[in-house]
């Protein structure tokens, strides 16, 4: 599998597996077994996602029907704004890996930034504390916006590695995606898909029959094409496969800027400036 390299030398996989609105069921367990078998290296999560149970219990099926190491695969959860506050961040990260039943992770994110700057910033110390003292690989943020970096990296002594953000053609956060490569902080695309509503697009579905690929393994590579990590969410097997399967084939310049083009700044989550867990 591809990986992206970030600015402290570590590696991460282009394409992995999410795991939003996915049940914390046997299905969830199924799919992540399945993604694992059929080349998926990375495999991401949350605490508010309700499931880090049944996704560990996939991961260590997964290892063990394909012979994998822990060490081999790349697994992401979240800290969730209830346990915000550098004192709270240890245990909180504690208590996904007790979910996921793993030792470390090898990135954990803080899930948003709040709406309290000063909480924001003392959080993240919190993150560079388990940084420093080794005990998760990578640490990184979710859904910051440019005024979220600004204030964050006037005052930390570690800058976070990713951005997981909302990113797809209807949404495409061009002046977030510059300032981050300004700041060589690889960007993350959550729900690439938008929970299947840009598969119905004509410009999508257009591209999709010019190269005899699927509406989704278009949206993917046109993903991959803007150096951003993607990790689209499937408990099909063979979408999951599908989705995997976007190396042998290469949008072309006009293919990519047509899909740029379909920007609305359209977001089907809520606006980062004013979440905060409500």
């Amino acid at each position: 599998m591809d990986k992206i390299k970030f600015y402290n030398g570590h590696e991460m996989p282009r394409v992995g597996l999410g795991t939003f609105r996915v049940e914390n069921n046997d299905d969830c367990t199924k799919a992540v077994k399945h993604a694992i078998e059929n080349g998926y290296r990375s495999i991401d999560t949350a605490k508010v996602y309700s499931n880090e149970e049944k996704v560990g219990q996939g991961i260590k099926e997964g290892l063990e029907t394909t012979g994998l190491k822990r060490e081999d695969l790349f697994i992401t959860s979240k800290l969730w704004l209830e346990d915000f506050g550098r004192t709270n961040v240890e245990d909180a990260y504690e208590g996904s890996l007790k979910r996921l039943g793993l030792d470390y992770l090898d990135l954990y994110l803080m899930h948003w930034p709040g709406t309290n700057e000063a909480l924001m910033i003392d959080t993240w110390q919190g993150m560079e504390d388990l940084y420093k003292q080794d005990r998760v690989k990578n640490i990184g943020v979710s859904n910051f916006n440019v005024d979220h970096f600004e204030a964050l990296l006037a005052q930390v002594s570690i800058k976070p590695v990713i951005n997981q953000v909302e990113f797809h053609p209807y949404l495409t956060q061009s002046s977030l995606r510059q300032y981050m490569e300004v700041q060589n902080i690889v960007m993350e695309s959550w729900s690439p898909l938008m929970n299947a509503q840009i598969l119905d697009d004509d410009t999508v579905n257009a591209i999709a029959k010019e190269i005899d690929q699927s509406p989704a393994q278009v949206i993917i590579r046109w993903n991959y094409q803007h150096d951003v990590v993607v990790i689209p969410k499937s408990v099909t097997p063979h979408r999951i496969d599908e989705n995997l399967d976007i190396l042998n084939f290469k949008l072309n310049e006009d293919q990519m800027n047509r899909l740029d083009q379909l920007n609305e700044d359209r977001r089907i989550g809520p606006d980062p400036a004013e979440f905060n867990g409500q």
